[in-house]
């Protein structure tokens, strides 16, 4: 398979290359949807080898150019695929944050994090995925007699979208590691908890390690099980079905059978319903565009705190800018990407939580979604 990158030069292009990804079911990686494309907007598609020959020789008829974005898709799938190795991912020096990990180990992670940081570090059940398996989040918080706000962190709620749960974890090691070093830290977590749900989607993210590497969805069954998966990002209770998604369960955006039609999203919704009014600032970790999204997704109308929303994602982007050099965008998706609905930011944003975010991270469509075990310490030390 390869990626191929496009961009559309007239309304004529755009509506063969609409009618070439649906007729063929092509796998669009940006944007989500054949209608989303636009004349002078980039294209990121891939191309299973048997209808490669077919497709560029459709392009070339149509004079459309592109370029090969990902030459060998397999080859970087097997990069990410961590060698085989010391039993669950632990070097000598403990838990390898440079790799990916399956899920398995991610569980023993969380159980050894808080047994190591047991003054700090709780796990709690959040509630179990259509596959029932459970779902724990880490809560970090310093003893206190005050109440103290939440900042919820959420990863992995896309299969494919590795690089989320390793910056989730990540994260968590950073805090931990230097919370008694670093004054910032130290004052951080004397006025405020933290939340962190290090996979969302636990099921599709096995299923992405064990069958398909570029599995999106969660894995609950449609029509007899003729179909699987909803978009769980595409599954909350904020313009549900309204815009930016599909009502066909083989589609990548299939939005379920109704808003939290799904276990794992009603887990989540549940427990922020119940913590709203505690809870300041809503993460939720993406990949790849390398963007700072803010609600909403639905409409172009900018939400009443957008000025506080928009200057505390400019800090972020520039921040993230520091280290490395790295752009990030910031801007709600109907300006800067495309619309969608139904999304976990959007939705926690319209029940009053002030500041909400969807972080889109590295890269901009070299690795997409296949991002290079390499690139996850850069990624994790810029986003931090």
């Amino acid at each position: 398979d390869q990626v191929l990158n496009i961009v559309p030069e007239s309304i004529q292009q755009v509506q063969h290359l609409q009618l070439l990804c649906s007729t063929l079911l092509l796998d669009l990686w940006k944007p989500q949807m054949p209608e989303d494309i636009r004349a002078g907007k980039e294209l990121h598609i891939r191309v299973p080898a048997t209808l490669l020959p077919e497709v560029k020789h459709s392009l070339d008829q149509h004079m459309i150019s592109y370029r090969v974005l990902i030459p060998d898709v397999q080859d970087l799938v097997d990069k990410s695929m961590p060698r085989e190795r010391s039993s669950q991912g632990q070097g000598r020096e403990g838990y390898v944050y440079t790799q990916y990990h399956p899920m398995k180990e991610i569980y023993q992670w969380m159980t050894q994090i808080q047994q190591n940081y047991s003054e700090l570090v709780t796990q709690h059940l959040l509630g179990m995925t259509f596959e029932n398996r459970p779902m724990y989040y880490l809560q970090i918080s310093q003893p206190s007699n005050k109440p103290k706000k939440i900042i919820w962190m959420d990863c992995g709620i896309h299969a494919r979208e590795w690089i989320s749960p390793a910056f989730c974890q990540w994260f968590v090691k950073e805090i931990l590691q230097n919370y008694k070093s670093d004054p910032k830290i130290s004052r951080f977590l004397k006025n405020l908890d933290l939340y962190v749900l290090p996979v969302l989607n636990i099921d599709g993210y096995i299923y992405s390690w064990e069958t398909n590497r570029l599995w999106r969805k969660n894995r609950s069954p449609y029509q007899n099980g003729t179909c699987y998966g909803t978009d769980l990002n595409r599954n909350f209770n904020s313009s549900w079905g309204s815009i930016g998604v599909s009502f066909n369960c083989t589609s990548d955006v299939f939005c379920g059978s109704g808003p939290e039609s799904e276990p794992e999203t009603r887990a989540v919704a549940q427990f922020i319903r119940r913590k709203k009014s505690d809870i300041v600032c809503y993460l939720t970790i993406h990949s790849y565009g390398q963007l700072i999204l803010t609600p909403y997704g639905s409409t172009t109308k900018p939400p009443s705190n957008n000025k506080e929303l928009m200057q505390v994602g400019q800090k972020a982007a520039a921040a993230l800018k520091g280290k490395y050099g790295t752009n990030y965008k910031v801007g709600p998706p109907s300006l800067i990407l495309y619309n969608n609905s139904g999304s976990s930011r959007d939705w926690t944003h319209m029940i009053g939580i002030p500041l909400s975010y969807t972080f889109e991270l590295r890269d901009n469509g070299t690795y997409g979604f296949l991002l290079p075990p390499s690139q996850i310490q850069p990624t994790c030390e810029e986003t931090m």
